[in-house]
């Protein structure tokens, strides 16, 4: 396993800002085209999709590594299978969703890691370990890939805040995902992907500063999709931004349609022609 396999780690070991984008769509088509628009790191959701840990992602997967940018598996819950496989099909990291306790993030840890420091079940059978191809070693493949997989833990709940001391220091995280609209539910506050409300804007900078200071990276959603507001995350630390996603970039071009052609040609045209 090449470290040149792994580009998303080199570039957070670096501390480069990095960009990525949401895939609701299931599409492979999304996925290639973020790669070719130069986008670091795809976020494959299967939590609020129709597909699950399938060969749905493994196609995914093959398109991102195809064009390049960094496959990133969003997988539904708290499922040891579920990390291994995604991990087994080639992604460079998984994104767990609702974590609340230090327990559920040993969990996470055990099933994505490789002993010492997890208890990850092993097959050479699989496109992580190449098939078991040439100058296939168990040691060099499990060490490496305990190096270069990404263990991200999401940060969208009052009890992950309740327990954050405790969950961070569970060894083996290497980024948090920041999810300000489930956070805001759990909570009963406006729902808001901007990030405008004081608490919501208060926890992201609480999670950078305890993030950091154990070397660990955070993920933040910029919404609004503009320079000023990437600059504004950047500037409070956070190191992975997501760009938005593929359903909101249909959306935005439909909507530029319909209110910039559509709407207006209705408008302003005759009720019918004339034949």
């Amino acid at each position: 396993m090449k470290s040149e396999s792994f580009p998303i780690r080199k570039r957070l070991d670096a501390n480069e800002t990095t960009f990525g984008a949401t895939v609701y769509s299931g599409s492979c088509l999304a996925v290639e085209a973020m790669g070719h628009w130069g986008l670091d790191f795809a976020f494959i959701d299967a939590e609020h999709t129709a597909f699950s840990v399938s060969g749905d992602i493994e196609k995914m997967i093959m398109s991102a590594k195809l064009t390049g940018i960094s496959p990133m598996i969003r997988v539904p819950s708290v499922n040891e299978v579920d990390v291994r496989k995604v991990f087994e099909m080639g992604a460079e990291g998984v994104i767990v969703p609702q974590v609340k306790t230090a327990d559920e993030m040993r969990t996470i840890v055990r099933a994505a890691k490789f002993p010492p420091i997890g208890r990850r079940g092993g097959d050479a059978s699989v496109r992580s370990a190449r098939w078991a191809g040439p100058g296939f070693n168990w040691p060099e493949y499990t060490e490496a890939a305990n190096a270069s997989t990404l263990v991200i833990p999401m940060a969208e709940n009052f009890e992950f805040f309740d327990n954050l001391d405790e969950i961070l220091e569970v060894d083996g995280i290497d980024i948090v995902n920041y999810g300000p609209v489930d956070y805001a539910l759990s909570k009963h506050l406006p729902v808001d992907y901007s990030m405008s409300g004081k608490e919501i804007d208060q926890l992201l900078d609480l999670l950078i500063a305890k993030c950091h200071a154990r070397g660990i990276k955070v993920m933040a959603p910029c919404i609004p999709t503009s320079l000023e507001n990437a600059q504004r995350l950047i500037e409070k630390g956070v190191d992975m931004l997501i760009m938005g996603n593929d359903m909101m970039y249909i959306n935005n071009g439909c909507r530029q349609a319909r209110e910039g052609v559509i709407d207006h040609v209705r408008a302003t045209a005759p009720l019918a022609r004339a034949s």
